[in-house]
């Protein structure tokens, strides 16, 4: 039997870019309960999230543009859950 990786459906909005970019380099992890996103607050992932923006945007989409809506989902999202019960 042929064993393939299973592909994921393309990304279809600047924002899901920068979402995937963001999980791809560390610096932002989906709560396992509820299923929001929480900054982990990592200097060194943020740098290679920005990295990976400038140098390889979307089609289309500037390396200023690619990185300004990194920034934009990184000022928009916490390091908690909004849902989860405080420590």
């Amino acid at each position: 039997m042929l064993m393939t990786k299973q592909r994921r459906p393309p990304i279809r909005t600047l924002r899901g870019w920068a979402v995937h970019v963001l999980q791809e380099a560390g610096a932002i992890r989906e709560c396992e309960e509820h299923g929001w996103m929480q900054d982990r607050a990592d200097p060194h992932a943020r740098e290679r999230a920005f990295d990976i923006a400038r140098g390889a945007p979307p089609a289309g989409v500037s390396p200023d543009a690619a990185v300004a809506e990194v920034r934009d989902l990184l000022d928009s999202i916490s390091d908690t859950c909004p849902e989860c019960p405080p420590d």
